[in-house]
């Protein structure tokens, strides 16, 4: 007998403003049942979700646990050396199989009734499966075989490890495009990463305003005082963005030109206060090593933030290379991981360098910070907006690359590639 699976229900009807990517409806921020729709349509949908590093599970028996949207997942690599990806759920009566962060193992243990199930998510061992003394157990056609956990499809570039739940999606370099590629092999091709330190942050708001806020190259030197006040990103800057063509994919870069720095500060300190920007301060650095950097690609591009639909971000910040995971906790609250890299043939000058410049970023950084509260203040400001909309026209209404960063295009590229997904 064939059997059709059902596909779950919308749980949410949204109306798209006719205004079309600049418009957003605050709806999608706030409703249930736009986050239920969400994990079935995008996070269990055609797309790849970063799960880890393929240096987090180096050796045969390693594993880490992650997540897909809110779906708990765990990554291991198999005697065979090859790296697999299944649900963290079990089939018996639902309980986690792998209760630990990261480690080795040779199998996965259910604590609540021992099924046991292999690297590759394999069933292999069910306590008491055929009773004792000849009663209790399992029916007699009561197949392992059929009870693995839902595994995951995988696929590797430059080291970083992703999944999906969905036959569907294409293959990996095929989603991400030619333009996102080049820039994830320019900052981690041929070489090994070391990781340097973790941390996990919640954040009182919804997964799309932290993705939003990642792909908005508009607010960075506006918000970010620190920016600014040190010369290390204004929008007069050569740099650029690129947004792929599904939109969900993107880009923002700047670059230092030594030659004309000089003169070139002087005008953008005469830009931002134009503007009445907040861009200088009377705050000055009592130790200013955290500001030096070497330009270890060769291109002088001193910042990098590439984001993958629908939570991945790598970012280099002068020699500051980290991961972000965006996983979604709800309506308002968002977890975000994040990844501090070093590479294995860093010199000790230069491991010293990303130490010390990892204090821009994360949680308490200085240029991150505030980024982590900000998302805060939109989710309590459209609290109660009812029928309320964000009006996303920086740089006209297009989802496509630019060579100004004082644009929203990115943004809109996100809701671009939401939309489709999503079916709005």
């Amino acid at each position: 007998m064939n059997i059709i699976p059902i596909m779950p229900a919308r749980r949410a009807s949204i109306t798209w403003p006719s205004e079309g990517l600049t418009r957003v409806p605050y709806a999608l921020f706030q409703d249930e049942g736009v986050y239920a729709d969400e994990q079935d349509a995008i996070f269990r949908g055609p797309n790849w979700s970063y799960l880890c590093l393929e240096a987090e599970v180096p050796n045969q028996g390693d594993f880490r646990s992650t997540f897909v949207g809110d779906a708990p997942v765990v990554v291991t690599r198999d005697t065979d050396g090859e790296i697999y990806a299944f649900e963290n759920r079990c089939a018996h009566r639902g309980a986690m199989v792998c209760l630990e962060d990261q480690g080795n193992a040779r199998d996965f243990s259910c604590v609540y009734h021992a099924w046991t199930y292999s690297l590759q998510g394999d069933l292999v061992g069910v306590a008491f499966k055929d009773g004792i003394d000849g009663k209790g157990g399992m029916k007699p056609d009561f197949c392992t075989g059929d009870h693995g956990l839902r595994k995951l499809r995988v696929a590797t570039l430059h080291g970083l490890v992703f999944g999906s739940f969905s036959d569907d999606v294409p293959p990996l370099d095929e989603y991400l495009g030619e333009e996102i590629v080049e820039r994830i092999a320019r900052v981690l091709e041929n070489r090994k990463p070391v990781v340097l330190g973790r941390f996990t942050q919640m954040l009182p708001n919804n997964w799309k305003l932290y993705f939003e806020n990642v792909k908005d190259s508009y607010h960075a030197s506006i918000l970010h005082l620190f920016f600014t006040t040190f010369q290390l990103n204004r929008l007069s800057q050569r740099g650029g963005i690129i947004v792929d063509p599904s939109g969900g994919h993107h880009v923002s870069y700047s670059a230092v030109d030594h030659a004309a720095e000089a003169a070139e500060q002087r005008k953008a300190t005469s830009d931002y206060a134009d503007q009445k920007i907040r861009s200088e301060s009377e705050h000055r650095l009592e130790d200013t090593s955290v500001l030096a950097g070497v330009d270890e690609f060769g291109d002088g591009v001193t910042l990098q933030i590439l984001s993958v639909f629908p939570g991945f971000v790598l970012q280099q910040i002068q020699n500051a290379i980290a991961v972000r995971q965006i996983l979604p906790r709800g309506t308002q609250q968002t977890e975000l991981n994040w990844t501090y890299l070093g590479f294995e043939d860093d010199t000790p000058e230069l491991r010293e360098m990303r130490l010390r410049q990892s204090n821009l970023v994360g949680p308490a950084g200085y240029v991150s910070m505030e980024d982590g509260c900000v998302g805060g203040f939109v989710q309590r400001g459209i609290e109660g907006a009812g029928d309320g909309r964000s009006v996303i026209e920086m740089g006209g209404d297009s989802a496509e690359s630019s060579a100004s960063r004082v644009t929203e295009a990115s943004i809109r590229g996100f809701w671009k590639a939401y939309r489709n997904a999503m079916g709005y």
